[in-house]
């Protein structure tokens, strides 16, 4: 049996003297490799080796060939121990999940809420009662350091457990520059705390506080808390909720445009409730990714498809909250980039599950399967500026993998409610699950 304790957890820099691994027997190792982000038809052709192996160097993929190939390549090294075979008996290898939209870091929940929304009542009309996010500001605001860690940290858990490897995670309920700050440390702390490797979103502008005027607020958001944002290096993107009840395209306009100025990427929420002119606000900025889209419009998909911004949809919400789905095959059949994220968060999407994700996107949206994979991979790493990185599986990309129970990586999103992961590898370390 292979588990955490055979392979340790550590940096790819601390592991110098470590036999390289050998990954032998896969079924189909589904690589996602390649330029990106996909469009079009390339998005459903994830790339398969059957019998496939994988080649591991200081947490680095050196090589993905035919298992009898690799074999043969390696075996000298195998003899001398120099390489550690792990047999994987018939199962499927996919690079591991990238989840580039969550709100992860909260204090409680909002389940009477969710009740609330089955018995009627709609997304504004909760937000302007006083719940929605601002219940979740309440309790955030109140929460140290250590309690945003700690109650963050099993959420966290969950993800890796359900596959994913990396994921962005954005502040946005503290809605002051202390509690904003908060939220950022508690990131850059949860980094260190667990595999998942965080990739961290300032989001002052997800709503405004009660009884504080709009426009005084946003100003406060570009000229005072961005620059300490800033200055303290806490994060890599700035986001605006732009939408009907949120921020206009005005007041979206002046953060993102301070934003730019000191050096961070752009994303944006859009088209979620209302079309207001968000997205093609989003493109003439040059935002990474615009997301939600539930509500985009036909120019708005034309603009997508001329662009390199990536749509990052989110099936969750439009489930949770009666929206419907984002029009994912028209935006496909466009030419737009489209990536698929949880929005994991304490009302709207409070789920971990990249692959019941898709399932909804398979369902919902009528992506195939293939096309799912990718934008929950390659696509989803090009949404947040890391597809350098990760995302797929191919020769000098971190060793970020999945082993699935399965023999066929179709079954992520066929046997949904349950997890498809067998063991998460993060940096060519084990750090979840065994394999025996």
């Amino acid at each position: 049996m292979i588990d955490q304790h055979t392979l340790h957890s550590t940096s790819p820099e601390a592991r110098r003297d470590e036999p390289d691994l050998l990954l032998t027997g896969a079924s189909q190792v589904v690589t996602c490799s390649g330029p990106g982000p996909r469009r079009g038809k390339e998005l459903g052709q994830p790339g398969i080796v059957e019998n496939g192996a994988v080649l591991i160097s200081r947490g680095r993929i050196v090589r993905v060939e035919e298992t009898a190939t690799l074999r043969a390549q390696t075996a000298n090294r195998l003899r001398n121990g120099q390489i550690i075979e792990i047999r994987l008996s018939g199962r499927s290898v996919v690079p591991g999940f990238v989840d580039p939209h969550t709100h992860a870091v909260f204090v409680g929940n909002r389940a009477a809420e969710f009740e609330l929304r089955v018995l009627g009542k709609s997304y504004l009309e909760i937000l302007q009662a006083g719940g929605g996010i601002l219940d979740t500001v309440s309790k955030v605001r109140t929460a140290d350091l250590s309690t945003l860690v700690s109650e963050t940290l099993p959420r966290l858990a969950r993800m890796l457990a359900l596959g994913t490897t990396t994921a962005e995670v954005k502040s946005g309920y503290g809605l002051s520059l202390e509690s904003e700050r908060r939220m950022l440390e508690a990131i850059r702390e949860l980094s260190r705390k667990q595999p998942i490797e965080l990739v961290p979103t300032f989001l002052g502008a997800h709503a405004c506080p009660k009884d504080v005027d709009k426009d005084d607020y946003v100003t406060d958001v570009a000229e005072r808390m961005l620059p300490e944002i800033a200055s303290k290096g806490l994060a890599r993107f700035v986001d605006v909720f732009c939408d009907a009840g949120a921020f206009d395209c005005g007041q979206t306009r002046k953060i993102l445009e301070a934003a730019r100025g000191l050096g961070f990427g752009l994303k944006l929420h859009s088209d979620e409730i209302a079309s207001i002119g968000g997205t093609p606000l989003g493109i003439e900025l040059g935002c990474t990714s615009i997301d939600h889209l539930e509500r985009t419009v036909d120019v708005s998909v034309e603009l997508l498809a001329k662009s390199p911004t990536v749509g990052v949809l989110l099936p969750g919400t439009g489930l949770v909250l009666g929206l419907g789905f984002a029009p994912a095959r028209r935006l496909i059949e466009a030419g737009a980039a489209i990536a698929l994220a949880t929005d994991l968060n304490p009302g709207s999407c409070y789920t971990e599950s990249m692959p019941l994700i898709q399932t909804l996107a398979c369902v919902g949206m009528r992506l195939t399967p293939a096309e799912a994979l990718v934008a929950s991979t390659l696509n989803a790493a090009h949404a947040i500026g890391m597809s350098h990185e990760v995302g797929s599986l191919e020769p000098g990309k971190r060793a970020d993998l999945l082993v699935l129970e399965a023999a066929d990586y179709r079954e992520i999103a066929y046997h949904f409610g349950t997890s498809p992961v067998k063991a998460v590898f993060k940096n060519g370390s084990l750090v979840h699950g065994r394999l025996d």
